[in-house]
C-alpha cells in the first residue's frame, strides 16, 4: 500500500504494519486479487439486491443510490476502543445531563458557563420541554457521535447526533456481508461482535417506558415513509426488533395513550422510536401543516403516557455553537475534564472571530450550525475563488449561522481499488444505548471513507462510502 507521511495511517507505518492490522495483513497478502474483485461486485450487488439505498434531498431525478462499500475492514485495537468508549460514555452522560438542566433549572446558564442567549435564540430549543422530564429522566436514548482521528492517541469528536442519529443499518449489513463473503477471517481474527445491537436497542427502549407501561411494554418506529433518505434504516430496525413500523396516519389518540391501528382495532403504544423531526411531531403544537405527526402526542407525552425517543428538544445538543462549549458542558456535569478533545472551533457570531474567519477562509472548514450531511459546508482549501467568495457573503449576512474550524490532518485507512490498497480519509460514528441503568456502546459503529483521493468529505450524499469496523478482542 502506498503511504502518505503527511496523515497518519491506521495501518501503514514507515516502520510496518501496526499491529491491529497485522492479522488481516497477513491474511490479505495471500488472497488472489481477482477473486477480491469479484467479492467487491457481490457484496454490490447483494446490497442493491437487499434494498440498501438512500435517497439524496434535492436531488431532481430522486433516484435511490447505493453507498459504496468497501470490503476492506477499518481495524481497531481492544486498547483503542476502551479510550474511545470510555470518552463518548462520559460526554453522552454529559449531554443527557445538559439536556435535562436547560429544560428545568438551568444552572448551567446562572453559572456563566454557556451564553443565555444561545440556548433562548436557539431553533432547536423548546419551550414545549420546559419543567418537564421524561421518563427515567433520559433524553438521548439514542446517540451518534461521529469521531475523527490525527494520531496514534489522538482522537477528536467532531460532532454530537443526539435528535435522530442514522448509520446503524449500514454498521450492522457491512457487518453480516463481511461475515457471508469471508467466514474464514472471522475465524482467524476475533472481532468483537455487533450483532446484538437491535435486541439491545429494544431493552434499552423498553426500560425507558413510562410508569403507566405495561409489563412488556410495545415499541413503535415512527417513519415520515418511503421516500425519506434514511427509511431503509426505518423498516430495517422495526423487523430486526420485531416491532411495528408506522406512519403517522396509523397513530391517534385513545383514551389519553397513543394507539396503533391494527387489524384488531387500536392498540396501546408505549414507546416511539420517532424518525420525524421536531417541528413536524405534532400539528397542534409545532407546524400545523404537517401530515407526518400525530395531532396530540405533545400533551400526552407530557402527561407521562408515552415515551418519545429521542426526546424533543434534543437538537440543541447537536448544535455546533454548543458544541464548542462541551468541555466546559463535560467538566460541569460530571466533575472530569473531557477524555475526547473537540476540534477548535471558533464562533463566527463573534465580530472578532468572525474578521479572522473571513481573513482565513481557504484554510478553514466552515458549517451551519444545523447543518447535517455535508450540506451547507465549506471546505477552503478545496474551494475555488468563485466558492470562497460566495461563502464570505453568506458568512457577512448571517454570521450566527455558522462555526469555523480547521482543517484537519485526518487519519487514512487503506480501501481495495484496481491498483491494489490505496489510503483514503476516514471517520467513525459509534452508537451508544441510554437508559436508566447506564450507557451501552456497540464495539465499532459506521466507518465512513472519502472514496476520492485527497477528499475529507466522507458523507454519503457527497460521494463517500463506508466499511465494516472491527474491534479486537484481546
Amino acid at each position: 500500500m502506498t503511504t502518505d507521511q503527511t496523515h497518519f495511517s491506521e495501518m501503514q507505518t514507515p516502520d510496518g504494519v501496526r499491529a491491529p492490522y497485522s492479522q488481516y495483513d497477513g491474511w490479505f497478502s495471500d488472497q488472489d486479487k481477482a477473486r477480491l474483485s469479484k467479492k467487491a461486485r457481490e457484496a454490490e450487488a447483494f446490497f442493491r439486491r437487499t434494498g440498501i439505498t438512500f435517497n439524496v434531498y434535492g436531488d431532481n431525478d430522486g433516484e435511490e443510490r447505493l453507498i459504496p462499500f468497501d470490503l476492506v475492514p477499518r481495524i481497531l485495537s481492544n486498547k483503542e476502543w476502551a479510550k474511545l468508549s470510555k470518552g463518548i460514555d462520559q460526554r453522552v452522560c454529559a449531554i443527557n445531563a445538559f439536556l435535562h438542566d436547560i429544560y428545568n433549572r438551568q444552572e448551567i446558564l446562572r453559572a456563566g458557563i454557556v451564553p443565555t442567549e444561545l440556548i433562548a435564540q436557539n431553533e432547536a430549543f423548546l419551550p414545549e420541554m420546559m419543567d418537564f422530564s421524561p421518563p427515567g429522566d433520559v433524553y438521548t436514548h439514542i446517540v451518534g457521535t461521529d469521531v475523527v482521528r490525527t494520531g496514534e492517541d489522538d482522537f477528536f469528536v467532531l460532532e454530537d447526533n443526539a435528535r435522530t442519529p442514522s448509520g446503524v443499518s449500514y454498521m450492522l449489513e457491512n457487518r453480516e456481508t463481511m461475515l457471508q463473503m469471508f467466514p474464514e477471517l472471522f475465524s482467524k481474527i476475533k472481532v468483537q461482535s455487533v450483532g446484538n445491537y437491535p435486541k439491545h436497542l429494544r431493552r434499552s427502549l423498553e426500560a425507558c417506558a413510562p410508569k403507566s407501561a405495561s409489563e412488556r411494554p410495545c415499541v413503535a418506529i415512527l417513519t415520515p415513509g418511503i421516500h425519506n433518505s434514511a427509511y431503509f434504516e426505518h423498516s430495517f430496525l422495526a423487523d430486526q426488533m420485531g416491532v411495528e413500523l408506522v406512519e403517522g396516519h396509523d397513530l391517534r389518540v385513545v383514551d389519553g395513550h397513543i394507539a396503533m391501528r391494527t387489524t384488531r382495532g387500536y392498540k396501546v403504544i408505549d414507546v416511539l422510536y420517532r424518525r420525524v423531526d421536531d417541528d413536524f411531531l405534532d400539528p397542534l403544537t409545532f407546524n400545523p401543516n404537517s401530515m407526518l405527526g400525530v395531532p396530540g402526542i405533545m400533551d400526552v407525552y407530557r402527561a407521562g403516557n408515552i415515551t418519545i425517543t429521542n426526546a424533543p428538544g434534543t437538537g440543541v445538543a447537536d448544535d455546533k455553537a454548543i458544541y464548542s462549549y462541551m468541555p466546559d458542558i463535560v467538566e460541569f456535569y460530571t466533575g472530569e475534564r473531557a477524555i475526547l478533545k473537540n476540534v477548535e472551533t471558533h464562533r463566527c457570531s463573534e465580530p472578532q472571530t468572525l474578521k479572522y474567519v473571513l481573513d482565513n477562509l481557504a484554510d478553514l472548514v466552515v458549517k451551519e450550525v444545523h447543518g447535517s450531511g455535508g450540506y451547507g459546508m465549506l471546505v477552503g482549501p478545496a474551494a475555488s475563488k468563485r466558492e470562497l467568495s460566495d461563502f464570505a457573503a453568506k458568512l457577512k449576512s448571517n454570521p450566527a449561522n455558522y462555526i469555523a474550524q480547521p482543517t484537519l490532518s485526518l487519519s487514512t485507512v487503506p480501501i481495495f481499488t484496481k491498483k491494489g490498497l490505496a489510503p483514503r480519509h476516514v471517520d467513525l460514528r459509534p452508537f451508544a444505548l441510554v437508559s436508566p441503568s447506564g450507557v451501552d456502546i456497540t464495539p465499532g459503529g459506521l466507518t465512513r471513507v472519502a472514496l476520492k483521493e485527497g477528499s475529507l468529505v466522507v458523507n454519503s450524499s457527497q460521494g463517500g462510502g463506508t466499511k465494516d469496523t472491527w474491534v479486537l478482542e484481546d
